[in-house]
């Protein structure tokens, strides 16, 4: 049977999304919130992506990519002059 919409707890996954060294990019990869914040901020995430693109390599036969940048998604970006 279905969930009703709105039924999971808010907050529980901060969506990242993940720039490649190749240039590419997955978008809305889920990192679970309590991971994040603190003084580290979202550094933690990187550690999580990390170990799941390990797993994702490994199942697909193919290497782990080199991660370049990880922002939240929608999050505006930041402009140097």
């Amino acid at each position: 049977m279905a969930k009703k919409p709105g039924s999971n707890p808010k907050n529980e996954f901060v969506f990242l999304d993940v720039l490649y060294e190749d240039g590419s990019q997955r978008s809305n990869r889920r990192v679970p919130a309590e991971l994040l914040g603190g003084l580290e901020k979202d550094e933690p995430a990187r550690d999580f992506v990390i170990e799941q693109d390990r797993e994702i390599a490994e199942k697909s036969g193919r290497a782990p990519l080199a991660i370049k940048s990880i922002v939240r998604t929608g999050a505006k970006k930041k402009l140097s002059n």
